[in-house]
């Protein structure tokens, strides 16, 4: 049985997390961290993950940028495997997973739902087409407790839309400031926040007399904890190395 260490078990992901573990026959949690220091769990909970001294195959980190770099010191002076399932990271804290990944397995997706993962694809696959002739928009919808905009996942879009078109694209975030035509040169990306969405991201693509919309919709966010357990599950198989879902989803 694969033995996880979970940062963030005390946030909303991290109970969903355990609530899947418990009917999960592969994989047990032996500990977790989280800044909130209730005992939710019929595991140890530390405040920091510095501070486990129990010996785990796999860390899943649901928590916040700020524990990044406890994270990594964590992984890297153990040898343990991460799932890098928070999201919000800077530039150069995506390159500090890459490095550590040169000497521990490092899971990374900016979304951990096997479904948003091929809406990617798709849209890749669409913008290489229509790159000429249609204008690209992505909005994006979550619970109004969220705290970066826009999400991880549009700029994960927006960035795999821009890696399959022969001239990249600039991404605008707000037009208020700005009164002009819409270039053609650019990717609007759009945030909206309010009561409870779990996730919703739409990618139109507008022609001349007729729009394509590639769009998915969370109704759970057990879509994402199930995820991050098929990530640790896959991640524990694997050498030192860089892995995302699709390396996952072509095995």
């Amino acid at each position: 049985m694969i033995k996880i260490f979970l940062n963030g078990c005390n946030g909303k992901m991290g109970q969903v997390i355990v609530d899947l573990v418990d009917s999960n026959s592969e994989v047990t949690i032996v500990a977790g961290a989280d800044v909130v220091e209730k005992q939710y769990n019929n595991f140890p909970v530390f405040t920091s993950i510095i501070k486990n001294n129990i010996p785990a195959d796999v860390v899943i980190d649901f928590s916040n940028p700020l524990a990044f770099n406890d994270v990594l010191t964590y992984c890297q002076n153990t040898n343990t495997a991460l799932v890098m399932a928070t999201t919000g990271l800077k530039d150069e804290q995506l390159a500090k997973l890459q490095q550590v990944s040169l000497t521990i397995p490092v899971f990374f997706s900016a979304n951990m739902s096997m479904g948003v993962n091929l809406v990617m694809s798709l849209c890749k696959q669409a913008a290489s087409f229509l790159e000429d002739s249609f204008d690209i928009e992505i909005i994006e919808k979550h619970h109004n407790q969220k705290i970066d905009a826009p999400s991880g996942t549009a700029l994960a879009i927006a960035d795999s839309i821009n890696k399959s078109l022969e001239q990249p694209k600039d991404y605008i975030y707000d037009r208020q400031s700005s009164r002009k035509k819409r270039s053609p040169n650019e990717i609007g990306i759009h945030s909206i926040r309010g009561g409870n969405i779990v996730g919703e991201h739409t990618i139109i693509f507008s022609g001349h007399n007729e729009i394509i919309e590639i769009k998915h919709e969370a109704l759970s966010k057990d879509i994402f904890a199930n995820g991050a357990i098929k990530a640790a599950i896959y991640l524990n198989k694997q050498p030192s190395g860089f892995y995302t879902m699709n390396s996952m989803l072509k095995t």
